[in-house]
């Protein structure tokens, strides 16, 4: 008979339909497999920590999504988000759904290129654009959403030297009612830079004005703001029109859709108050709709959704590596991945599930990573039932941004594997070794002898 194992005696207070200042419980049931793989057997083929990605997650969220829009509107397009998860198996999965490409820098045009993207299927955003990849996009034939005024000068003077005609929209920022504004990138709607930047590249013959970009903020909780947007969008095409009888091809509202992350300091969950991708769609679709376009003028309809479409999909397995007692008694678990490979830690109460059995008591304690850093921090509370070494757990919600933002810190990075349609398992980034992160370090020859 296999020894059970001792639990000190508790003192448990029941909340009976209440939430304690830790929120409510955070689990009932262990969470032993990802779609069919044992996370035991997951961690031990592949190691800990562990990114776990499910393509069957992606393929729904992108079907949900491109239904909630395409059921309000003629023509939608979207196009996937590099900088929120850059792995090329992940782009590709979105891009065999349909989805064109969107990247912010140089690197991730070059990502998108080199995984078969068309170059006018590519959207490129940002404010630091080099010259040589200005002349990549028009040469490619991609869209170039001009930041600054520096650019469009710039661009002007790529088009006359390379006698090609760029294609071009400008990024717009705007009052929605949301605090704080996004007034850093692009051109202001209400104080006129929007219509300067227009009035200099229509004036100049040179530049093909195809549309018209905004992203108005992260993790928006607002749909109504979305509506405010493109609305003032659609003016700003509608004017276009009117004043040099031009149609303007799409709008392109952005990103920054919610997942159902829970943000630092929510009392409830995140599943409970992020909006869905109807009432985002809703509040789009029902703007430009009602703008004043003629039925066969409507533009098209681009979503750079990153966020929202990644993050449900991804999870990470961890292991714990200890326990302990702080000085106010709350009892602190280590576990064996930290904020350098779970950056998301930062804006969320992520989700944490034990991944094997466990019995009905459960703690309010504290879960730090492995850094030698006091902001290590995991969850500063948790309600979970004791876990002791060698335990798993996963971590849900996790997709977005994690492997774009993690660092190569104290600890090296995991592998990522991706789960496929037939639940089988594909490793689509290695585990950092020693080699791998030293191969680009070069050492002068005075300092590879020593003596101590």
């Amino acid at each position: 008979m296999k020894k059970l194992q001792y639990e000190r005696p508790v003192i448990q207070r029941l909340n009976t339909g209440v939430m304690n200042k830790f929120g409510t419980r955070t689990e009932y049931a262990p969470v032993t497999h990802i779609e069919g793989n044992a996370v035991k057997d997951l961690i031990e083929k592949y190691g800990s920590p562990l990114f776990v990605i499910s393509q069957r997650v992606i393929e729904q969220t992108y079907r949900d999504a491109n239904r909630a829009f395409k059921t309000r509107y003629p023509k939608v397009q979207f196009a996937w988000s590099y900088k929120t998860n850059y792995m090329n198996a992940v782009c590709n999965v979105f891009h065999k759904m349909g989805s064109w490409g969107e990247v912010v820098s140089g690197f991730e045009y070059q990502k998108a290129l080199n995984n078969g993207v068309p170059g006018n299927k590519i959207i490129f955003n940002g404010p630091d654009k080099t010259e040589e990849e200005l002349k990549s996009a028009i040469q490619n034939n991609s869209m170039i959403h001009i930041d600054h005024l520096d650019e469009l000068y710039l661009i002007k003077e790529l088009a006359t030297e390379m006698k090609a005609r760029p294609k071009v929209a400008i990024r717009v920022n705007m009052d929605t009612g949301i605090y704080p504004m996004w007034d850093r990138f692009g051109f202001n709607y209400e104080n006129g830079q929007a219509w300067d930047a227009i009035n200099k590249i229509m004036l100049t013959d040179k530049i093909d004005l195809v549309g018209l970009h905004c992203h108005i903020g992260t993790f928006m909780l607002a749909p109504s703001a979305y509506g405010v947007a493109a609305a003032k969008l659609s003016d700003l095409a509608l004017g276009i029109k009117k004043k040099f009888k031009k149609n303007i091809q799409y709008i392109d509202m952005g990103g920054g859709f919610a997942s159902k992350n829970t943000l630092k300091g929510s009392y409830l969950q995140g599943q409970d108050t992020s909006p869905s991708f109807d009432q985002f769609a809703e509040a789009i679709t029902t703007a430009i709709l009602n703008a004043g376009f003629v039925e066969d003028e409507l533009p098209l309809l681009i979503l750079e959704t990153g966020r929202a479409l990644i993050d449900e999909a991804g999870s990470l397995l961890g292991t714990v590596i200890s326990n302990k007692r702080l000085s106010d008694g709350r009892r602190a678990t280590i576990m064996d991945f930290g904020v350098n490979v779970m950056f998301t830690s930062f804006w969320y109460d992520h989700k944490i599930s034990p991944a094997q059995e466990f019995s009905q008591y459960t703690e309010d304690a504290v879960l730090y990573g492995p850094l030698c850093m006091n902001i290590d921090v995991i969850r500063e509370n948790v309600t979970l039932p004791p876990l002791k070494r060698n335990d798993h757990v996963v971590v849900h919600t996790v997709g977005a941004y994690n492997m774009t933002q993690w660092m190569q810190f104290i600890a090296l990075r995991p592998a990522i594997v991706l789960i496929d349609l037939d639940e089988k398992a594909h490793v689509i980034r290695k585990r950092e070794t020693l080699s791998s992160i030293e191969s680009e370090e070069m050492m002068p020859k005075h300092l590879k002898e020593f003596k101590l």
